[in-house]
C-alpha cells in the first residue's frame, strides 16, 4: 500500500471516529432532553394527581355535607310537621275555649237558679231531718245564702260551697259522734250530751246521768227513756269520745220514720 493510501485510510478512520463521537454526543443530548421531558411530565403528572386528590377530597366533603344537609332537612321537616300538628291542636283548643267562654253567660244563667233551688232543698231537708248539730247546719245554710249575695265570690266558688254542704250532710248518715249542747224538754232548756249513730239513733243524756232521751222524728220531739238505757248511752258517749274502746252497746232506734 502506498503512503497516500495509508494517509487516506487514517484520515477516513479519524473522520469516522469524529463522526461517531459527534453521533454519540448527539444521542447523549437527545437522551438528556428526553429525561428532562420525562421529569417535567412526571412533575406535571404529580401536580395533576395532587389536584385530582384535592378535588376528590373536596368532593367527598361536599358529599358528606350534602348528606348531612339532607338528613337535617328531613329531621327539620318531621319536626315542622310535629310543630304544625301541635299548632293545629292548640288552635282547635282555642276555638273550643272561645266557644266555652261565649257560653259562660248562658251557663251562669242556668247554674245560679239551680244553686238557689239546691240551697232551698237543703234547708227543707235539715228541718225535716234528725236534728243532729242542727244549729251548725242552719248556720251553714245561712252562710250559703250570704255567699250567693256576695259579688266578690265567683259562681264556681259558690257552686263548690253548695256541693260541699251537700257532702257534709251526706256524712251525717255515717258518723258515730258525741257532742254537748242544749236540749229543750217540757219548755225547759237543759245542757246535755248528745250521741248519734248516723241517722239511725239520736239520743241525749243529762250531765248528771239522771235522764236520757231519744229523738222521735215522727213527732219531732224528745221522748224520755227508762233507766235501762242510762249505762248503754253513757258507754256510747264515752266510746264516741274515744274514752272507751268500741264495743257492742244497746241504743234505742227511733229515727227518720223508723221505730
Amino acid at each position: 500500500m502506498s503512503k497516500l493510501s495509508k494517509k487516506s485510510l487514517i484520515a477516513s478512520t479519524i473522520i469516522g471516529s469524529l463522526a461517531l463521537t459527534a453521533s454519540n454526543f448527539a444521542a447523549a443530548d437527545a437522551l438528556t432532553d428526553l429525561q428532562k421531558a420525562e421529569a417535567k411530565t412526571f412533575k406535571a403528572s404529580q401536580k395533576s394527581q395532587s389536584k385530582i386528590d384535592n378535588i376528590y377530597e373536596q368532593t367527598l366533603n361536599l358529599l358528606a355535607e350534602y348528606r348531612n344537609t339532607v338528613d337535617e332537612a328531613e329531621i327539620l321537616g318531621e319536626y315542622n310537621d310535629h310543630v304544625q300538628r301541635m299548632v293545629d291542636d292548640q288552635n282547635a283548643n282555642i276555638k273550643s275555649l272561645e266557644k266555652q267562654i261565649a257560653g259562660i253567660d248562658k251557663t251562669k244563667q242556668g247554674v245560679v237558679p239551680l244553686m238557689y233551688k239546691m240551697i232551698d232543698t237543703l234547708e227543707k231537708f235539715v228541718e225535716l231531718d234528725v236534728p243532729v248539730n242542727v244549729e251548725a247546719r242552719r248556720e251553714r245554710i245561712q252562710g250559703l245564702r250570704d255567699v250567693m249575695g256576695n259579688s266578690n265570690v265567683s259562681v264556681s266558688e259558690q257552686f263548690r260551697l253548695v256541693l260541699e254542704a251537700y257532702e257534709i250532710e251526706a256524712n251525717y248518715g255515717t258518723i258515730f259522734a258525741a257532742y254537748q249542747g242544749e236540749i229543750e224538754v217540757d219548755g225547759q232548756k237543759l245542757t246535755a250530751d248528745f250521741l248519734h249513730m248516723g241517722r239511725v239513733s239520736f239520743v241525749a243524756q243529762s250531765l248528771d246521768y239522771k235522764h236520757s232521751w231519744v229523738w222521735n222524728n215522727q213527732t219531732r220531739a224528745w221522748e224520755e227513756l227508762g233507766d235501762e238505757y242510762t249505762k248503754p248511752i253513757t258507754d256510747g258517749i264515752r266510746m264516741a269520745r274515744k274514752q272507751l274502746p268500741l264495743d257492742l252497746t244497746k241504743l234505742p232506734v227511733f229515727a227518720a220514720g223508723a221505730q
